[in-house]
């Protein structure tokens, strides 16, 4: 099954280049890619605004599912989410004080802001958890930090310069509008290390999902190993939200869909959602900028409206099996 999701995203990558204003037939594309465009101007949309866009786009969904596949297996939880669990809400909060209150053009300063929030959101989540002695309760405890920190943006915003706000805003609803190649390989290098690290670790991640207690008794450090994890995912989270803005639900749906077709087995839980989930975000972006002429969607809708309907979903089949 991996292999034909491989195929999946060898097929996305190539189709979204075609979708955009400009019409540029496939042999067109084909010249511009292999050989040599045909003109300045389907060099510049090729090079400079499409594959940029489509290659981040990739990277985005492939981090988020990822990110949201080990949140759920280090909880036990089918319904843990980056966005849920109060790490895009910090993330975004980070990033919106780098943006509004420093220079947005700072590469490093902004994905570093967003980095710091999510790691606060993460911290409070995770020392409320421990306060509760329930690691059940750790998503009830993220949507609540989701909402404080989200109110905080909200008052953010809403003080600050107009122009200042409304750019953030469009932002935060997450858009690929402004991506650079630059973003790409950011966003990229920060997936592998995260990729790595969760690697060394799959084993333990395995042992994790089947208890607390049962980890510890294979030798587990379960509270170093969750920490860890929930540190990969806040950084995995950040760098996203900080040039990509906030897209919810990627990482709820993306590996409850994997798990069907691979298993829950975390080394191919994740190859799955990396192929899944980045071909799933550049598809929402080809609706994004093209479903509405003349206007762009923010992503963050368009995955918020088909999410909410997944969660409500799940949750309805998961009574459905207890009663």
């Amino acid at each position: 099954m991996i292999k034909y999701l491989m195929l999946l995203t060898l097929l996305s990558l190539m189709a979204a280049l075609t979708f955009g204003a400009a019409n540029i037939t496939p042999s067109q594309l084909f010249n511009c890619l292999f050989a040599q465009c045909d003109s300045q101007i389907n060099t510049m949309i090729v090079w400079q605004i499409r594959l940029p866009r489509v290659l981040v786009g990739f990277v985005a969904g492939a981090s988020l599912a990822c990110a949201g596949a080990i949140l759920q297996n280090i909880t036990r939880n089918p319904l843990a989410d980056p966005y849920l669990f109060g790490i895009v809400a910090g993330a975004g909060l980070g990033a919106t004080i780098a943006s509004i209150g420093f220079n947005e053009q700072l590469t490093i300063a902004l994905p570093l802001a967003a980095f710091l929030g999510a790691l606060f959101a993460v911290i409070i989540v995770f020392a409320l958890a421990n306060i509760m002695q329930k690691i059940e309760q750790l998503l009830l405890a993220g949507v609540a930090i989701s909402f404080m920190l989200s109110a905080i943006t909200q008052f953010m915003l809403y003080t600050s310069e107009p122009l200042a706000a409304n750019r953030v805003l469009f932002w935060l609803m997450g858009s690929l509008a402004r991506v650079e190649m630059q973003h790409f390989y950011l966003i990229s290098l920060v997936m592998i290390i995260a990729l790595i690290i969760i690697m060394a670790f799959h084993r333990q991640i395995d042992a994790l999902a089947l208890g607390d207690e049962t980890a510890s008794t294979l030798g587990v450090n379960v509270t170093k190993l969750r920490l860890l994890m929930l540190a990969i995912c806040a950084a995995l989270t950040a760098v996203i939200v900080a040039y990509c803005g906030g897209i919810a639900f990627i990482g709820l749906m993306i590996p409850h869909i994997v798990r069907q077709l691979v298993g829950s087995n975390t080394v191919r839980l994740l190859a799955g959602s990396v192929f899944l989930g980045g071909s799933f975000l550049i598809w929402v972006d080809v609706i994004a900028r093209s479903a509405i002429n003349n206007l762009e969607l923010p992503i963050g809708i368009i995955t918020s409206v088909i999410g909410s309907l997944f969660f409500l979903f799940v949750m309805f089949k998961g009574s459905r099996y207890e009663q």
